[in-house]
């Protein structure tokens, strides 16, 4: 039987999502990777046990998850049953629906019928009554934009998930989108996109708009699929994310970043972190970011993120070489 440990919110930051009075550990867990049918199932619990004694509260999943698709949320169901189930009240779930999980015009994408039926199949996988936050995981051309966002008002309305949230939206799909939820009274909580030192798109105009409409920002995928850590420093490894077949990180990705990749290790080694917790600590120095969204694959790996809260800030002569090194000027 799990017991969380009594001292975990001791150490772990929280901000406020935007303006709303939701608040989030800096630091949250993805459940993208790792955690499916395909993967260990004891490695995938004892992540959760630590993540929880470490002050984090806020699992993030989607319907897709896996491999297989679904399987993620299946173990976290399992998960939930076994070891969670009495502190539900202190735990964020999340979970969204987007992207293809059953054949036919009805499984994917952004129709009202195909988020409301996936919520009902998430909640079924997760044995769970509502989750935290809803996301509708990625925008849809051939879906009237007030359908999609009326699907996720009536999720929060039925009860099925306390808050909306945006994932993959673009600044002005975003500006649009938050504002029909506010016409509808069901507010945007939350934006999140994929944000790295390598991918910095949401610099460009989304990161001004989730402050104008106070809406929070949790990134995923910051530290760009495993790119931004000293695992790929010798090449590939096994077990690594670009080894496996079923992962989005593809070998032919990893030889063009590693001469950046070594000069910011470096940069982080001199300040005393690994490559990945400079580049989470990147990411949180700014205060529209209410907190990263890591993955892990271990609970040795999920501790070394952890401790990037330990420093969180730059220098200016600092920061000036990162961006050199980015822009490929150093």
């Amino acid at each position: 039987m799990y017991t969380a440990i009594d001292n975990r919110y001791e150490t772990m930051p929280f901000r406020r999502c935007g303006k709303w009075g939701l608040k989030l550990p800096a630091v949250s867990l993805g459940l993208w990777h790792n955690f499916g049918g395909v993967d260990v199932f004891e490695n995938g619990r004892e992540m959760l046990r630590l993540a929880f004694d470490l002050g984090i509260t806020h699992f993030d999943l989607a319907n897709n998850y896996g491999p297989p698709p679904g399987s993620a949320e299946e173990n976290f169901g399992k998960w939930m049953k076994q070891d969670f189930r009495p502190y539900r009240d202190e735990l964020v779930i999340s979970t969204k629906a987007g992207y293809l999980m059953w054949p036919g015009p009805y499984g994917e994408w952004g129709s009202r019928k195909y988020l409301l039926a996936s919520l009902d199949q998430s909640l079924k996988r997760m044995g769970l009554d509502y989750v935290d936050i809803f996301y509708s995981h990625r925008p849809d051309t051939d879906t009237p934009l007030e359908e999609t966002m009326m699907a996720l008002d009536q999720a929060v309305r039925s009860g099925k998930a306390l808050y909306a949230g945006l994932s993959n939206y673009s600044a002005e799909m975003t500006s649009k989108a938050a504002a029909i939820l506010k016409e509808l009274g069901t507010p945007c909580l939350i934006h999140q996109p994929k944000y790295s030192m390598f991918e910095r798109w949401v610099e460009g105009g989304l990161l001004d708009v989730l402050e104008t409409e106070g809406i929070g920002c949790i990134p995923f995928s910051p530290l760009a699929q495993g790119l931004l850590t000293d695992r790929y420093l010798k090449g590939i490894p096994d077990g690594s994310r670009a080894s496996k077949s079923w992962g989005f990180l593809k070998p032919h990705q990893v030889a063009p970043a590693l001469e950046k990749v070594k000069k910011l290790n470096q940069l982080a080694l001199n300040r005393g972190q690994s490559l990945a917790q400079m580049a989470l600590a990147w990411l949180l120095k700014d205060k529209r970011i209410t907190s990263v969204l890591i993955g892990a694959s271990s609970v040795r790996q999920l501790q070394d993120n952890v401790e990037t809260l330990r420093n969180t800030v730059f220098s200016e002569e600092e920061l000036q070489i990162i961006e050199n090194i980015l822009e490929g000027n150093s």
